[in-house]
């Protein structure tokens, strides 16, 4: 049997290989606000759908009587609606562990770029090399030894994150749904409560799926809990954040600084307040993008995929649920 597999945006070729020894595989490369309407156009004979930013919305699941299996590639599948596929008994099938490491990678390289000032005293130096070169003068950076990292969520990549900070002297706390025990003796790290995470953090990172509970966790009643010399790092959903709340927080020196590589609405608007500010580093939505997460989660999609569509149980899937029906 032949089956048909349409992807919203191109995958890695190794994966794109591995679906087409099995099927007819079309290749879209939609924009990542692509409505639904014009996603539906394409997903009338699809037996699976595989998508890395477009949305698969209701209307999309329902369009196709043929459809088997969703795959999304990454982590995040907020941008799929995973109660109308479970309506339909559809497994939507994920690759959790795909990006962990290159993203734990960003987050400390966003702790250190803050800690040293390195961005702005980048653009100082390019905007005026004569003044810019007085920028080691007014800028003091700070060792990360003994500073004090606050993860918000301890999951696959929040485990990296302070398993990465411990090489560096940092004192690890966390906040999560669940407490997670062993992994506080394995990496050697406290479990708190979110208000005392955000009192004492020197930088606070935050690694949570988004979801209706954690729809702007971070608001300004959060942010006001925070050091003024401290810094926020959102490397997860933009929605997770209140965006306004925290350009006035940053604007009035509020806290010390921020980095984010996700935004409420993405692609981010020239217009957006937060790209006037200093005190803030801005990377757009790249932290899991390396050469090893684009091989790993497109193999990982792919076969997972072929699972579903050959009646086996996928290795990793985002609504188990249908399995129980």
């Amino acid at each position: 049997m032949t089956w048909n597999i349409l992807l919203t945006q191109p995958i890695h070729e190794l994966g794109i290989q591995l679906l087409r020894v099995h099927a007819e595989v079309k290749v879209l490369n939609l924009e990542v606000n692509a409505p639904e309407e014009v996603i539906a156009r394409y997903v009338g004979d699809a037996d699976a759908i595989i998508t890395r930013l477009s949305r698969i919305g209701r209307e999309v699941i329902y369009k196709s009587e043929k459809l088997k299996v969703i795959g999304k590639h990454g982590a995040g599948c907020d941008n799929i609606d995973i109660k109308a596929a479970t309506e339909r008994s559809i497994p939507v099938v994920y690759t959790p562990y795909a990006p962990a490491e290159s993203v734990a990678n960003h987050v400390m390289s966003l702790v250190l770029a803050l800690a040293k000032g390195i961005i702005l005293a980048d653009r100082k130096l390019r905007e005026d090399p004569k003044e810019g070169w007085k920028f080691r003068y007014k800028f003091t950076g700070d060792i990360l030894r003994g500073k004090v990292l606050g993860l918000i969520g301890l999951g696959r990549i929040g485990s990296l994150v302070a398993k990465f900070a411990k090489v560096f002297g940092m004192e690890i706390i966390y906040y999560d749904t669940v407490r997670k025990q062993d992994l506080e003796r394995l990496l050697d790290i406290k479990y708190t409560s979110l208000t005392d995470l955000l009192r004492t953090s020197d930088f606070v990172s935050v690694n949570v799926p988004l979801s209706e509970e954690t729809r702007k966790l971070v608001g300004e009643s959060e942010l006001d809990l925070m050091k003024e010399s401290a810094y926020l790092i959102n490397t997860s959903r933009g929605a997770i954040v209140d965006e306004e709340a925290l350009c006035r927080y940053l604007r009035d020196k509020k806290i010390a600084g921020a980095a984010l590589d996700v935004y409420a609405v993405e692609p981010i608007s020239p217009d957006n307040p937060l790209l006037k500010l200093e005190n803030i580093i801005l990377t757009p939505h790249m932290a899991a993008h390396t050469n090893d997460f684009f091989v790993t989660a497109a193999k990982t999609v792919a076969e997972d995929v072929l699972r579903v569509l050959r009646g086996e149980k996928p290795l990793y899937i985002a609504n188990p649920k249908v399995y129980d029906q």
